[in-house]
């Protein structure tokens, strides 16, 4: 049976590489260089795993960050590619509280119904920019999953200089990436430019 304590690895592919940036979703407070603050989860414990990884998919910028400024990352699943993400491992309730703070909601807004999630591998929960979840396997056992647009986002909008510093960062935490690797694949990923002309 699941509840709030299953343990889940929740994927990431933007801002929530950085380890730092992460841990403002769970203990709350406001992001180095971000304008939002944090409610955090109702569980407020560090995630007890991390690992690093590559997703199925395509990362590009769209929308328009609260936090940051300038486009947000999403994950288009529907498009092949090898993308460096990192995933923790967390409750389920932590990973709801997440989902809900990544659509500007309040923590205990959001129920992730994980059976409904494995069945279907894809599930809308919300409105929110973040509200389409992903069944992306398990490790061990344990449910992987990650969260995006409900669909692909146009205009693609480019991330400010802070967002994609600390994305830079979270590669070079999650992947050993020097700085100048990771900034040649962020610019290769569509709306990193902004809108083409």
């Amino acid at each position: 049976m699941t509840t709030d304590d299953s343990p889940v690895w929740y994927v990431c592919y933007g801002s929530n590489l950085d380890g730092e940036r992460f841990s403002r979703y769970v203990r709350g407070g406001r992001p180095d260089g971000g304008a939002r603050v944090y409610p955090g989860c109702r569980d407020n414990s560090a995630p007890t795993d991390t690992m690093s990884l590559f997703i199925d998919g395509e990362v590009y910028f769209a929308g328009r960050s609260v936090t940051w400024g300038g486009g947000m990352a999403f994950l288009d699943p529907t498009v092949g590619g090898d993308t460096p993400g990192r995933a923790y491992r967390i409750t389920l309730g932590q990973f709801a509280d997440v989902c809900a703070q990544e659509q500007r909601r309040a923590p205990g807004t959001v129920t992730v119904p994980l059976a409904d999630v494995a069945d279907a591998k894809r599930l809308i929960v919300g409105t929110g920019d973040y509200a389409a979840l992903h069944w992306l396997g398990d490790r061990d056992g344990e449910p992987m999953l990650t969260f995006t647009a409900a669909n692909r986002l146009r205009p693609y909008v480019a991330p400010s200089p802070a967002y994609r510093n600390v994305i830079v960062a979270g590669l070079r935490q999650a992947h050993g990436w020097d700085r100048d690797r990771a900034l040649a694949h962020l610019s290769g990923l569509p709306g990193f430019h902004g809108e083409p002309a």
